[in-house]
């Protein structure tokens, strides 16, 4: 009996274990639904979004702006001048234009000279540009860069002429030829050579002009000039005084004013002029664009044939102009000889080591329909064959 009593109390054990083993499991299993919601919605938003924004927007947006960069660094390679083997050929010879504006017609035409001339020569060109007539600094960062990409040589019309100098210095203690354009330097042994028009005597020819065409009538003139201190400025305004024959404080000298070359400023300079002197019946100014402001200014004030205009460039907007009456008489000069001479100059030293020197005139010629004798020139169908612009 005792035997059947412990068998049975055994199994009742028995029993009762399994029931709490079960139990258990159940239990388990409602506590195991907890754990699972926490782990996977934490890991899933964690990892996804934060690996797209990083990789997608970051990387492309650096590596499109550097493809598209490369294209315009091409023209102007920096090696290329010190490659010695294609010397000889010019193409490897890199030549920088610095003029004193990029506006002025005179400039874009001498930039439009050097371009052509590249292709002539297989050279590279890189021409820069002050921001405005006088802008020493804009021409000292322009020479800079030039140095630092290896120019074998630099053609500066310099914005004044002695504003420039340590820069020019600097460029040939590095052995590159630099030229001068239509302005000269001072001193003048600042750089190799000079290429340019006799400024003085362009002024002197639209002085005689002037002088001879007004004949016995007493001269009123307004003096439009260029900029304060501008060697060229001077040199045309010197020379009309020279060839009209009176000198700078001649009382038929009845204003002036500074245009800086510009059409605009011309046109208010001649406004100024006219309401303080009514009576002006010649004009002097620095170049065309002026002159075609200042006409502009005596047209509204219907005084168009009263008004004798002079002026100095040759450009075909300001050729066209003397054959329409605007302006009486213009002193052509030739940019795009004076930009082709400095290239080939630059070209022959790259491949001989031959320097030029001193100054070459590169020529002027008085344009008008009404010629005056003792006084060479030629008529506006010449000047619009030979025109600049």
């Amino acid at each position: 009996m005792l035997g059947t009593f412990v068998i049975a109390g055994f199994r009742r054990r028995a029993r009762a274990a399994a029931v709490l083993s079960g139990v258990g499991l159940v239990l388990a299993a409602c506590s195991a639904p907890a754990a699972s919601p926490t782990a996977a919605p934490a890991a899933q938003p964690t990892a996804a979004p934060a690996a797209k924004p990083t990789t997608a927007p970051v990387a492309q947006p650096t590596t499109a702006p550097t493809a598209a960069a490369k294209p315009a660094a091409a023209p102007t390679t920096a090696p290329a001048p010190t490659v010695a083997p294609a010397a000889a050929a010019g193409g490897s010879i890199l030549i920088g234009l610095i003029t004193k504006t990029e506006t002025n017609p005179f400039f874009v035409k001498m930039r439009e000279s050097a371009q052509e001339q590249a292709k002539a020569l297989n050279v590279q060109v890189e021409a820069l540009a002050g921001k405005y007539d006088g802008d020493n600094e804009g021409q000292i960062t322009a020479i800079q860069n030039l140095v630092a990409k290896g120019a074998k040589g630099i053609l500066v019309t310099p914005s004044n002429s002695s504003g420039l100098l340590d820069a020019f210095k600097a460029a040939r203690d590095k052995d590159i030829l630099v030229l001068a354009l239509d302005t000269a330097t001072d001193p003048p042994d600042a750089v190799d050579a000079l290429f340019a028009t006799d400024n003085t005597k362009a002024g002197e020819l639209d002085g005689q002009w002037a002088k001879k065409t007004m004949g016995d009538k007493p001269a009123k003139i307004a003096m439009l000039d260029g900029t304060p201190g501008g060697l060229v400025d001077n040199q045309r305004h010197d020379g009309f005084l020279k060839g009209f024959g009176i000198s700078d404080n001649d009382p038929m000298i009845v204003g002036r004013e500074n245009t800086n070359g510009d059409q605009a400023k011309g046109q208010t300079a001649m406004e100024n002029l006219l309401q303080r002197n009514p009576d002006i019946n010649l004009v002097y100014t620095i170049n065309e664009p002026a002159a075609h402001g200042a006409f502009t200014a005596i047209q509204s004030r219907g005084k168009e044939k009263d008004i004798l205009i002079t002026s100095i460039d040759g450009g075909c907007a300001g050729v066209q102009n003397v054959k329409d009456g605007q302006i009486g008489a213009t002193a052509m000069q030739f940019p795009k000889k004076m930009v082709e001479l400095g290239m080939k100059a630059v070209v022959d030293f790259a491949n001989s080591g031959k320097k030029p020197s001193g100054y070459t005139d590169t020529g002027e010629v008085l344009i008008t329909d009404k010629p005056t004798s003792g006084i060479d020139s030629q008529g506006t169908a010449w000047g619009l064959d030979n025109c600049w612009g």
